[in-house]
């Protein structure tokens, strides 16, 4: 569950981890409880690929989606002027358009209209751009609308959204939104949503809270699964305990705890707790107060996520009458995808439909209200964000600032709003768009800020600014960003920028690529974008007509026809405010203060028998949370059965030619059903040749080599021919722990055997690769190195990325730092992507900045060493994904790409790494004891909450590593520690992470309340598993539920792409098929015994070590505890 404003980065996260598989679905799932704001998050993520269409349905008026951090297109233009009106048409997306047209079943509006005695049908549709047969009905009784989407998309998605406009900020949609979920009429746990988490095959499972509406979403690809999840859902939200049970409300939102009269009082609470960590980040302060001054009189002007200062005003009664007035079905809007029965659908919904009569006060109760444009000339707004005392000598605390338009205060035609969307990508959609490139050209900042246009809530914003700003600039990065749109009014876009950024965003909406994410929920999204606010859902979802039409204006008018958009709904626009957050050492601290002053208060106006009431209360909800659900409450919940599991892992196709046309590369297919029509390409370039002191510079190395330009072509000319000619260009760096030869297989391995890469990767129709792979050779040999301006931006950008990811992600950091002691491979990736980065990032910038010429050196070796002629070649491998009709169509491109390969095709092999060590890890090895000991760090921040992550050595080197151990890692995490660290504990998440590869488990939590007592229960962890063990041997169902979350966790809904790069990783890394089938089976026949010899090794766990991001007055306090740290501030 996840307040939209969070929901944006964490579903980031989410797609780019789902890219390669299933990795962080899990992670992202069991997270807890979500939020969204509608400014977007600073900073752009342009290059993740898997969410194609999802940058239309988040970005346009199909839009919403809980994950727009930044948007998801990948390529640019620049400035200048429109030259001719002949030609804006997209030819890898027209091509694309035939082929899709082609290979989707655009007949199914011929599907049979299905009548339910209990619904009136209000209208029916088809849309043909994602084969879609829709119908909208409206249930006679109680007046719940439904939109039911008939596809052949077996991963089927369900979806109930409520529109719930808060009236203040304390949060009432959040924390109702955790509530309902905390057990209901049917279903009689204390959390049914964590007893789905373990025992179902859920694709998707989450909710999230908008500034304006509520959803709660499941996705499934098994049939029985499905219902059950809709059953448990719907039932949650119409009759949920929570309203009765002022105890959930207490738990998920706040309460007052006191376990002695003589102790101080404090607030708990998760809701509480997650916002106080939303609350320490600068980017989420800019964020909100952005929003609130653009908003200042409808539901946007308060936070629906909820102050942690206003969060207490909220009753129980308040909490409730909440739920009576938005939560009744009239005000509902459910939604289904996929390819399960119609009529089914229809049945389960009356079910929970017919208890309700209808209410025809609940809509217009929860009209959301126009903003009008009512400033007749900008605002300012100044607010503090923490920082920490530097003393001296330290770096000087700089500002952030970002300008925002209120855009519209009327709805907008579909064209009009495509037109904008294709305007948000000409001037901020790549690193080389006009006014992002200017803005960091202008070195007024560090990182940019501001997503550009946001279009998930009924008006649409634009936003830009910068972090890392001086005070004596702060005027200036207004007047340029309002100087950069004269700018462009003036000189217009050029014929070659416009094609590059229509091709870009038409080619994600024709693909459809949303990864792992399910489809359906892409499309419920986006049609909630209009439907929410009562207008019509599926016309939502509908692209080709409006984008026919700008088309049309573009042949007519050409630039002008964003130009006039700038000059009305910006420049001419005078409802612009101004935000700047400057830095304040003291308000950390303030803060604190106000917080135990208001509690000393409450305290000191309390009699003694209400203090004892509330030692009372705080024992009885420790009671219950501690308590187990009984036989008869667990047996409420709907499962499936182990009969119900494929016993069978999934492989998907995989050809290996080894030096294919004696060309010395290694080529590796993957022939899919049908890819529509894309080429999915990967080319992997071996860097084991660098040395171990260059190895922290290949983020930097890889980001160059898109951003700068490229021989001929300089960074905005390159940017324009990826966006007009692909899908998208991608550079990453890989290392891949791999096999030892000779090594039996599923045991942990010496961690010298790893594969080293750079990864370039491209996506283009059929008829367009010849293109893609010109730029795969042009960014591999002639990347512009020498770009010293562009360089120092990155640095600074990366700077402040890191910064804030220290800050906002403490957890990732905290078990990249663990890894990073135990493991060759975990110390190099944190040299290069974690804390210690930041350091590293640091350094470069001030040679980037007063030696240029030693650091362009190291870069030009760097390059010399990766293609070095002799063996490069050798190293090379070429991964192609697509399906038959594409391999024969792109056969004679592949053959003249690998020709023209640098290097010497008869050139020497590269060492054996599956025989030999890499050549990082003896010098890697040496480092770890110095850069990597085995102590308690802590990492100190300006925050109000805590980070805390410990770990250390389960399996040691050739140890037998089963497949049971995948379940009771999942099952500590769903169990455990979510009853111990979340709901106990009050975080916002605790979860532990096993890798049965290097035998290192790891514990963590995220926006914790607490450090010493999150310490306290990971270090019970292994007697309460003792204790499960011995449970479990009598109940056989608890352990199937575990078992079955695993094969969840195992099995999903994967992209072409995603199957294509899953087998190339297993390939790369010498997994054999026998082994993965063995590794299915031992999770299948998982036994409690197999619990017991895990928490026996969790008891003797090996160099136990801890890595904790929080505040200087939290380790102080961990101190008095005994919780000893080595400290760095980071900030």
């Amino acid at each position: 569950m996840l307040t939209w404003r969070h929901a944006k980065m964490a579903f980031l996260a989410y797609l780019s981890a789902t890219m390669s598989g299933r990795g962080a679905a899990t992670a992202f799932r069991v997270g807890g409880t979500t939020t969204t704001t509608s400014t977007r998050v600073g900073g752009r993520s342009r290059s993740l690929a898997s969410a194609a269409a999802m940058s239309y349905l988040s970005h346009n008026r199909c839009a919403a989606t809980t994950a727009i951090a930044g948007s998801v297109a990948m390529s640019a233009w620049g400035a200048g002027r429109f030259v001719s009106s002949s030609s804006s048409s997209c030819l890898s997306s027209s091509a694309l358009k035939s082929t899709v047209e082609d290979t989707t079943t655009t007949e199914s509006s011929a599907a049979a209209i299905i009548d339910h005695p209990a619904f009136d049908i209000l209208q029916t549709d088809t849309v043909t751009e994602f084969g879609a047969a829709c119908t909208l009905y409206r249930h006679k009784r109680s007046g719940a609308e439904l939109l039911s989407v008939s596809t052949d998309d077996d991963n089927k998605c369900f979806g109930i959204t409520f529109r719930t406009p808060p009236q203040d900020s304390t949060g009432v949609p959040h924390i109702l939104e955790h509530s309902v979920l905390c057990g209901s009429r049917k279903y009689k746990t204390k959390d049914p949503f964590v007893q789905l988490l373990q025992g179902s095959l859920q694709t998707f499972l989450n909710a999230f809270t908008y500034p304006d509406r509520t959803c709660y979403v499941v996705a499934s690809q098994n049939s029985k699964d499905f219902y059950n999840l809709i059953n448990v859902y719907a039932d949650a939200v119409f009759h949920p305990r929570a309203i009765s049970d002022p105890m959930v409300h207490a738990q998920e939102g706040w309460h007052l705890e006191l376990e002695n009269v003589e102790d101080p009082l404090t607030y708990k609470g998760v809701v509480y707790n997650e916002m106080k960590g939303v609350y320490s980040s600068p980017d989420s302060l800019l964020q909100r107060e952005a929003q609130q001054s653009i908003f200042p009189d409808n539901a946007y002007g308060v936070d629906s996520g909820g102050d942690p200062v206003e969060i207490p005003n909220l009753s129980f009664e308040q909490f409730a009458e909440f739920h009576a007035k938005y939560y009744h079905p009239a005000n509902s809007r459910i939604f289904f995808a996929g390819d399960d029965d119609v009529l089914k659908r229809l049945e389960i919904m009356d079910e929970y439909l017919d208890d309700f009569d209808d209410s025809p006060e609940s809509k217009p109760g929860s009209t959301i209200q126009w903003q009008k444009k009512r400033y007749s000339e900008p605002v300012k707004v100044r607010h503090p964000y923490p920082v920490s005392d530097k003393g001296e000598g330290g770096q000087p605390d700089t500002h952030l600032l970002m300008v925002n338009w209120l855009m519209n205060d009327a709805p907008l035609t579909p064209k009009e709003e495509i037109t904008a969307t294709i305007l948000d990508h000409l001037l901020m959609g790549t690193t080389s768009s006009i006014l992002r490139k200017t803005m960091m050209e202008s070195g007024l900042g560090d990182a940019i800020t501001g997503g550009g246009l946001a279009n998930e809530l009924m008006q649409l914003t634009f936003s830009v600014g910068l972090k890392g700003v001086k005070p004596d600039n702060i005027d200036k990065v207004e007047e340029l960003v309002v100087d950069t749109l004269k700018k462009v009014v003036e000189e217009g876009f050029t014929e070659d920028a416009i094609a590059a950024s229509m091709n870009t965003i038409e080619f994600d909406m024709r693909e459809f690529n949303t990864g792992s994410f399910p489809k359906g929920l892409s499309l419920m999204l986006g049609s909630m974008r209009e439907w929410v606010y009562d207008r019509n859902p599926t016309e939502a979802l509908k692209f080709e007509e409006p984008l026919a039409e700008l088309k049309e204006s573009i042949a007519k008018d050409g630039s002008k026809v964003f130009t006039d958009m700038i000059k009305d709904l910006l420049l001419e626009n005078s409802h612009r405010t101004t935000v700047e957050m400057f830095p304040s050492k003291s308000l950390e601290e303030e803060q604190l203060n106000e917080e135990k002053d208001r509690l000393s208060k409450i305290k000191e106006s309390l009699a003694a028998d209400d203090l004892q009431s509330i030692i009372d209360k705080t024992a009885e909800l420790k009671k219950l949370q501690a308590a187990e659900d009984s036989p008869d409450a667990r047996a409420t919940i709907p499962s499936l059965d182990l009969s119900d599991l494929k016993k069978e892992v999934t492989e998907y196709p995989i050809a290996v030619t080894e030096n294919e046309s004696n060309t010395g590369a290694t080529v590796v297919r993957h022939e899919l059903g049908s890819t529509s029509g894309i080429a999915y390409a990967n080319l992997a370039v071996d860097v084991s040749g660098l040395s171990l002191e260059d190895v922290p510079l290949l983020p930097l190395f890889t980001r160059i080599m898109k951003e700068t330009g490229a021989g001929e072509y300089d960074s905005v000319a390159l940017s324009r021919k990826i966006g007009t000619h692909t899908g998208g260009v991608g550079v990453s760096s890989l290392i891949s722990g791999v096999n030892q030869e000779g090594a039996p297989e599923g045991v942990v391995t010496t961690g010298e055997h790893f594969i080293t890469k750079i990864m370039i990767s491209g996506k283009s129709t059929s008829d367009k690769t010849d293109e893609l792979f010109s730029i795969f050779d042009l960014i591999l040999r002639d990347a512009k190195l020498d770009s010293q301006a562009k360089i120092i931006e990155m640095l600074r950008e990366a700077k402040s990325s890191m910064e804030s990811a220290i800050q906002g992600s403490g957890h990732a950091m905290a078990n990249s730092r663990i890894r990073s002691r135990y493991t060759v491979i975990g110390y190099i990736n944190e040299k290069m992507s974690g804390i210690s980065s930041l350091d590293t990032t640091k350094a470069l910038l001030d040679q980037a900045e007063n030696d240029f010429p030693a650091l362009l050196a190291r870069l030009e070796n760097m390059r010399n060493t990766i293609l070095e002629s002799s063996t490069c070649r050798n190293g090379m491998m070429l991964d192609l994904t697509g399906d038959a009709s594409v391999f024969e169509k792109i056969g004679p491109s592949v053959e003249n790409f690998l020709n023209k390969l640098p290097g010497d095709n008869q050139g020497d092999k590269l060492q054996n790494f599956y025989a030999e060590s890499h050549p990082w890890a003896e010098q890697a090895k040496a480092e770890m004891a110095a850069e990597a000991p085995l102590v308690d760090e802590g990492f100190v921040v300006p925050t109000q909450v805590s980070y805390v992550g410990k770990g250390g050595r389960l399996y040691d080197t050739g140890e037998a590593v089963s497949g049971a151990s995948s379940v009771i890692s999942r099952f500590l995490g769903t169990g455990y520690m979510w009853d111990n660290v979340r709901v106990m504990g009050g975080a916002y998440g605790g979860f532990c992470q096993f890798q049965p590869r290097d035998g290192i488990f790891s514990f963590l939590s995220y926006r914790d309340p607490n450090l010493a007592g999150t310490i306290d229960v990971y270090d019970g962890a292994s007697e309460a598993l003792l204790e499960s063990a011995a449970v479990l041997e009598s109940d056989p169902e608890a352990l199937a539920t575990a078992i079955i979350g695993a094969i969840g966790d195992m099995d999903g809904a994967l992209s072409p792409d995603q199957k294509g790069s899953l087998q190339f990783k297993r390939w790369l890394a010498g997994e054999s098929p026998e082994q993965r089938q063995k590794y299915r089976d031992q999770v299948l026949n998982t036994k409690p015994s197999d619990f017991k010899e895990f928490a026996e090794r969790l008891k003797a766990l090996k160099d136990p070590s801890s890595a904790v991001v929080s505040s200087k007055s939290a380790f102080e306090d961990a101190s008095k505890s005994g919780k000893s740290f080595t400290l760095k501030d980071i900030m």
